[in-house]
């Protein structure tokens, strides 16, 4: 069995094939298939670095010209005509319209990459060291970025290399808000204050693997402006959260603040190819050449496909997004009204989900769905949160189905504390599969019934 091949050649670091050990062939837009036929719901948008869906047809088509024209592949920081195509793209289409004027760096392939390359750069251009994060932070795996994660699960095997961090209280933690910023900035200032020199404050405006919690205008305000007046460089980690994730292209735009820097990945990249993105305000370039570097920073096949998803934005097809965004939060509503004892909303526009107060619901939820063909992950420092990522342009009666099937299995769980939730196996208690977007002829994908997951 395939399984049985994975567990015994791959590393026991892996984890999501652990919740769905299902085979996975194929995937076109908000369905994903396995080899034996099975249709699945994606609601976790590859942790956000599907924001458009699998195999979009655009951004295939741009992946296949760049491959069938013999495009440059791996280009390092050489001038190519598709590296060319995405920054006229998104200079045109992302920052010319929002009045930004961000200098562009690809300092490697992940978002842990471009976190390391921020800080890196707010070092040099304070002279500083030490840096503010959040708690319920995430910002990555490798040793500068998890300096800044809070999950001490992350955190734990690295411990004693990870140091010049300041870890405050995100917004909402334990009742924190403003007051807390404006203690710590007098606390900065006092010579007394125990506080070393900031070379910059790193935010997530929204912390999706913290467990979707959404920092206020109010408080990002006050945090822009005492990064400021402290001599920082403010960071926002949009690694998850940008590409339209929270309803605008940045999370940071509702907030009308202009951060210094600003990390992207995950769906800067289109389709799921590895690319990172570091926007930096034009004063803060002031690396020397070759400073940082990186053998994957020229990925000219994302590059193409970057472009091509940028282009999405121009066409009219984010359109729909407002639509979807308001159908989730419908259901979060509905879902909250229903059992409001039991879960409460988090989130906001295409990043939200449902805390549980008893954080085993959460898991139990999470597998009932699955066995219901939706694909969906928890969150937060229990795992406590139900998290519904699903793509931006999913067709609002694909995602109205699959929230309709969480809906039942959260129905099923809460009614039933303490019973595992079963898979479903006989046809009477079947619905039909989801028709595919994106298939011209309309046709039942993969059969007509319900697929369930390998157990």
């Amino acid at each position: 069995m395939h399984v049985d091949v994975f567990a015994q050649s791959e590393s026991e670091v892996r984890y999501y094939c652990r919740k769905l050990p299902n085979l996975l062939s194929s995937g076109r837009g908000a369905l994903v298939r396995d080899v034996a036929g099975n249709t699945f719901v994606d609601f976790i948008s590859g942790c956000g670095a599907l924001n458009y869906g699998h195999n979009h047809a655009k951004i295939k088509r741009a992946a296949i010209e760049h491959l069938s024209s013999d495009g440059i592949l791996a280009g390092l920081d050489f001038h190519t005509d598709a590296k060319l195509r995405f920054l006229e793209t998104f200079r045109d289409i992302i920052l010319k319209p929002r009045g930004l004027r961000y200098k562009l760096q690809f300092p490697g392939p992940t978002g842990a990459n471009c976190v390391e390359a921020a800080i890196k750069l707010a070092r040099k251009v304070t002279g500083r060291s030490a840096v503010v994060a959040f708690t319920n932070a995430f910002h990555g795996m490798s040793t500068g970025a998890l300096a800044l994660t809070g999950s001490w699960a992350a955190r734990r095997a690295s411990a004693p290399v990870l140091g010049d961090v300041i870890r405050l209280p995100f917004d909402g933690y334990r009742g924190a808000g403003v007051p807390d910023l404006e203690r710590f900035e007098a606390m900065a200032n006092d010579p007394s204050g125990g506080i070393e020199p900031i070379a910059a404050i790193i935010v997530e405006v929204v912390q999706g693997e913290g467990g979707l919690n959404v920092a206020t205008t109010a408080w990002l305000r006050a945090l822009s402006a005492l990064t400021a007046r402290l001599g920082a460089l403010l960071i926002v980690d949009d690694i998850q959260a940008g590409c339209g994730r929270t309803g605008t292209f940045f999370s940071f735009e509702r907030a009308e603040i202009v951060p210094d820097v600003v990390c992207l990945a995950k769906s800067i990249g289109g389709s799921g190819l590895p690319m990172s993105l570091l926007l930096l305000k034009p004063e803060h370039d002031v690396w020397s050449p070759g400073e940082h570097n990186g053998t994957f920073r020229g990925n000219g096949l994302a590059f193409a496909t970057a472009a091509a998803a940028i282009g999405l934005w121009e066409d009219g097809e984010m359109s729909i997004l407002p639509t979807n965004a308001a159908l989730l939060t419908s259901w979060i509503d509905g879902m909250t009204s229903e059992f409001g004892r039991s879960v409460q909303p988090k989130g906001i526009g295409m990043m939200q989900g449902l805390e549980f107060f008893d954080p085993h619901n959460a898991d139990r939820v999470h597998r009932a769905a699955i066995a219901r063909g939706v694909i969906v992950e928890c969150g937060g420092p229990h795992d406590e949160v139900l998290k519904i990522m699903a793509p931006l342009n999913i067709e609002p009666n694909l995602f109205a189905d699959g929230l309709d099937r969480v809906a039942t299995a959260i129905r099923e769980v809460l009614a039933s504390p303490g019973r595992r939730p079963s898979t479903i196996s006989s046809s009477s208690e079947r619905n039909e599969a989801p028709l595919d977007p994106y298939d011209d002829s309309r046709d039942p994908v993969c059969g007509s019934e319900l697929p369930h997951a390998v157990t």
